[in-house]
Order: C-alpha cells, then sequence, then structure tokens
C-alpha cells in the first residue's frame, strides 16, 4: 500500500477513531485513507479550529486528541491553538506534511521550527518503510509527554509503496509510581498531627475521588480544587469550591487559618495560591505524578500516583487509630450552605444584563450533565464561579496561553468527544473571530449552546484604560449582529437585554441536546463598566 495509507491505517490500529481536520496538499491522502478505513473525519473551517477541537476532544475525552492540517500557512494558521494545547498539557497529535523540496513552493515552512516555538514534539517520517513504527511513535509520545506531537509526513513520501505488515497494538500506559517509604512516613507524621488540614486537589486527583473523601474524612480535613479540578467535590458538606484567587470568602479564611495543606494531583501557580501567601506559615505536603509541579514551597513533595498514594495513607493512617482533627470551626458545613444559597450582586441594567445574574440562571435551567467551556477575557468569573459542572472532566478553558478567539473551537470538540449538552461562554471579541466555526455545529448537529457575553469593546483593555485613568472608548468596538450571523449560519439565536428575553429560551435550554435542534447562540448585551471580578 502507498505510504499514505499505511500512516491512516496505522492510526485507526492504534484506537483512533477522530480527525479533526481541514484538507490541503499536505494531508489530504491520509484523511480521505482515514475516512475509507472507517474513521470520522470532522471537516473544520479553519485550521486553528481543527486544532482546538481536538485540543477540547482529548481533554473532555481523557484521551488522544488528533488535528490534521496541511503544510505552511495551514500549520501557521494552527500557531495559537497548538501553544494552548501544549501549555495545557493536552496529548495530541498534529498530522501535516512538508513541502515538496523546492525553493519556489509558496507554502515551504519548517515545520520542525514551528512546533519548538510551540513547545510541541516533533516527529519527521524520513523512510517511508518506517511509517507505521513513526506514526506509533508520535502517539506514544503525545501520550506520555501528555503535550502535542507534529507528525510530519512529507508530501514526496506520501505516494511511495510500503509494505502492509503486521497491525500495530497500542501500548499500555505505564504503571504510576508507587510513594517512596521515607516520603509516606514523613507525610503521615505530619498529617497526623494537624490539627486543622485542608485537601486541596486538582484534575490529576481526578481518578482518586472516593479515596481522597475517605483520607480527608480520617483527617478531619476540608476539601477545595484548583480551578480545573472544579466540582471534584461537588455535594460533599465540606466542599470549599475553588481555592485561590476565585475562593470564596469563607474558602480563603478556611485556608489561611489552617496548619496543613494536603495538595494532591493540583498545581500551586499563583491564582491558586494567591501568589504563595496561602502557602505561607502552614505545612504543605504534595503528590503529583509529574516532578516539575512538585512546588518549592512544599515541605514534601512526592513523585507518585495520587490514588495508590491516598490509599496507602488512609490504611496507615487507619491502623495507627487517627482521629478527625476537630479544631476547623464546628458550623463550617452550615455556613458553607448559607454562602452557596447567598444571592449573587449583579448590576443589570434597563437594556443589559450582568453575566452572573445569566450564569446563575443557567446553573438553575441547563441539563446536570452539561460540558461547560470558557474562552478567556474579563468575563470569565462570572462562568468560573457560577457555572457549576458535575466532574472536572466536565470543564475546559483555553487561558493557558490567554488568547482570546479559541473557545468555541474547544467546545465544539469537547461537543463532539462528549455527545452531551455543551456551552461555550465566550467574549464578543473572541466570539467574532471564530464565530463562522458555528457552521460545522450546525453541520454536526451538535447539543451547544454558545453564550457570547457583548460589552461592545475589548473588555481586559476597556478595564485597564479605564481603571488607568484614560478614555476606554479607544477599546470600544461595532461588531455584526451576532443572532443574525449565527442564524446565517444555520443556528438557532436570540438577543438578550433582560431576564424576559431569557425566559423567552428557557424551553430550548432546558432542553438542549433533547431536543436534536442543533446549536444555539445567546448574543448577551452588558455594560463594559460593570465589573464582574467581584466576588459579591
Amino acid at each position: 500500500m502507498r505510504a499514505h495509507r499505511r500512516a491512516a491505517a496505522a492510526l485507526r490500529e492504534l484506537g483512533v477513531d477522530t480527525i479533526f481536520g481541514l484538507m490541503g496538499e499536505g494531508n489530504l491522502r491520509p484523511l480521505i485513507d482515514f475516512d475509507g478505513l472507517g474513521g470520522s473525519v470532522v471537516a473544520t473551517t479553519t485550521e486553528g479550529a481543527a486544532v482546538s477541537m481536538a485540543d477540547g476532544y482529548a481533554r473532555v475525552g481523557r484521551r488522544l486528541g488528533v488535528a490534521s492540517v496541511t503544510h505552511g500557512p495551514g500549520a501557521t494558521n494552527a500557531l495559537t491553538a497548538l501553544t494552548e494545547a501544549v501549555r495545557a498539557r493536552t496529548p495530541l497529535l498534529l498530522l501535516t506534511g512538508d513541502t515538496p523540496p523546492r525553493d519556489d513552493h509558496l507554502q515551504r515552512f519548517d515545520l520542525r521550527g514551528l512546533a519548538d516555538l510551540a513547545g510541541a514534539g516533533y516527529v519527521r517520517v524520513g523512510d517511508a518503510a518506517q511509517v507505521a513504527a513513526e506514526v506509533a511513535r508520535a502517539v506514544r509520545r503525545a501520550e506520555t509527554e501528555c503535550r502535542p506531537v507534529v507528525l510530519d509526513l512529507p508530501v514526496p513520501l506520501q505516494c511511495i509503496d510500503v509494505a502492509e505488515g503486521p497491525p500495530l497494538r497500542p501500548v499500555p500506559p505505564a504503571r504510576p509510581a508507587a510513594p517512596g517509604e521515607e516520603e509516606l512516613d514523613r507525610s503521615l507524621g505530619i498529617l497526623a498531627g494537624a490539627r486543622r488540614p485542608v485537601v486541596l486537589a486538582g484534575r490529576g486527583a481526578l481518578d482518586a475521588k472516593d479515596e481522597i473523601l475517605t483520607l480527608a474524612r480520617s483527617l478531619g480535613a476540608p476539601l477545595g480544587t484548583t480551578l480545573l479540578g472544579k466540582g471534584l467535590f461537588a455535594g460533599e458538606p465540606l466542599d470549599l469550591g475553588v481555592i485561590g484567587t476565585l475562593g470564596s470568602v469563607l474558602a480563603l479564611e478556611t485556608v489561611r487559618s489552617a496548619d496543613c495543606l494536603l495538595v494532591l494531583g493540583a498545581g500551586l501557580n499563583r491564582y491558586t495560591s494567591v501568589d504563595g501567601a496561602l502557602l505561607q506559615g502552614r505545612a504543605v505536603v504534595q503528590v503529583d505524578r509529574d516532578p516539575s509541579r512538585i512546588s518549592s514551597a512544599a515541605e514534601i513533595g512526592m513523585v507518585a500516583d495520587v490514588r495508590e498514594t491516598v490509599t496507602s495513607m488512609s490504611e496507615l493512617l487507619a491502623a495507627a487509630g487517627q482521629e478527625p482533627a476537630a479544631a476547623h470551626r464546628g458550623d463550617l458545613a452550615e455556613l458553607l450552605v448559607a454562602e452557596a444559597a447567598r444571592p449573587v450582586t449583579s448590576a443589570d441594567g434597563p437594556a443589559t444584563m450582568d453575566p452572573r445574574t445569566v450564569m446563575r440562571w443557567l446553573d438553575r435551567l441547563l441539563p446536570a450533565d452539561r460540558v461547560v467551556v470558557t474562552d478567556t477575557g474579563r468575563f470569565v468569573y462570572a462562568p468560573w464561579r457560577l457555572l457549576s459542572v458535575r466532574s472536572p472532566q466536565d470543564f475546559a478553558h483555553t487561558c493557558n496561553f490567554a488568547s482570546i478567539g479559541l473557545g468555541l473551537g474547544t467546545a465544539l470538540g469537547a461537543a463532539v468527544g462528549s455527545g452531551r449538552p455543551t456551552v461555550a461562554v465566550v467574549g464578543d471579541g473572541g466570539g467574532v473571530m471564530n464565530l463562522v466555526e458555528l457552521a460545522t455545529g450546525v453541520r454536526l448537529g451538535l447539543p451547544l449552546l454558545v453564550v457570547v457575553c457583548n460589552d461592545g469593546a475589548y473588555g481586559m483593555e476597556y478595564r485597564h484604560l479605564r481603571n488607568e485613568g484614560d478614555d476606554p472608548t479607544p477599546a470600544r468596538c461595532t461588531w455584526p449582529d451576532f443572532a443574525e450571523v449565527a442564524r446565517a449560519l444555520g443556528a438557532r439565536a436570540a438577543t438578550v437585554r433582560t431576564v424576559a428575553d431569557l425566559d423567552g429560551v428557557a424551553a430550548e435550554i432546558a432542553g438542549l441536546g433533547a431536543d436534536g435542534a442543533g446549536p444555539l447562540l445567546l448574543d448577551v448585551r452588558c455594560d463594559p463598566d460593570v465589573d464582574m471580578a467581584d466576588l459579591a
């Protein structure tokens, strides 16, 4: 068979069933073959969205995402989305193919250099006979390194005849590291002696929820999460919610009063730690499979599997007769319930909505099994705080590279991967960048709700100018009517200025995914002078 078909067959043999892509000279043959071999090729409108969709598909599905673009401008158009996926630590394969080796080829470009710029891995097929082995190597690298890998199958090699060879077999993941005995003993000494311990978990603890709950109860410890761990302990009486700059006053007070912080599968970046303030004056025990995530602030940092480590801790504490600590305030559970029921301050105008009002309304009405994806911008405080999910696996944001315009594509991929109602919350500036990709959601009939927080401005820039005492008018923008554009692309749409407007689409939102009607866009008109970062 031809090398391009062997590459497609190798992907199928390795368990890849979906590729998001935009066809061009560098990748059209592998895409056609992949489709012919029973795989699903999701055609996208832009190259960047192909990578974003593969990113969302991988994050929500916790599996490899695969995108494919052509060489040259196809690859450069995907660079921003690729960088976001790198910084999100997404296992992703980007299949492309270098141009024929001619100096006058208009689309010639250094693909290895592009991968290096983004921080992605790079695998080039230099021998057509090794195409299957190189595909397997690229897949394995993406999965084990938890980052995108650019797979370069040069166009001149694609049509070379190669032996079919035996089918490839997926390689099982490596067994996670077990905790070291000395580190485990030292950690248990700190935990057993703590009077006010707090457990902080992140997305790396997703598979250890039950084990963490058992340990937390034995310690008498409240539980909090990072933003990416959002929803992990939803419904638990001592769930503090997200810890850090997004945390509630009660959550922050509880962490500040702690004498020990057990950090599980979570990073301790400046936002989670409030620029390190939450780590000072208390013992920090951190467990993570990735040594690069262990903080220098940790008194003990264990590079080990979270589930296995937590299980060992619980067993050893139980054998030692550990009693739960009782120094946290006794009415904490009641205070958390009261805090959750407290009305959210909002500043709705006569013809504008505060996104905090909208998110509270959506949180009550949307199907419980929804997936939530946000773009980045000043509006994110509202959905991050007020739009809940049942599991961290159901939440993603595109703030890792702080580029606006990636949220819609990521949400489309999440909807394909999950098959469940998916909410994309975007700003007007980021939304207009990729609004054309809504046509992909219409074509696929995806259960997608797009909420555009439309304040008629580049919001962060508007806020920055206003806060500096400068005229914010240069940050104002005039957009086409989002609802009209969405309808032109085949989606349902509504403009929202009041609660009555929201009530008018309540039935469609409550039935998202069940009605089979495809995407719905809400153009929510907002006031750029309302500060959505306010916790109140």
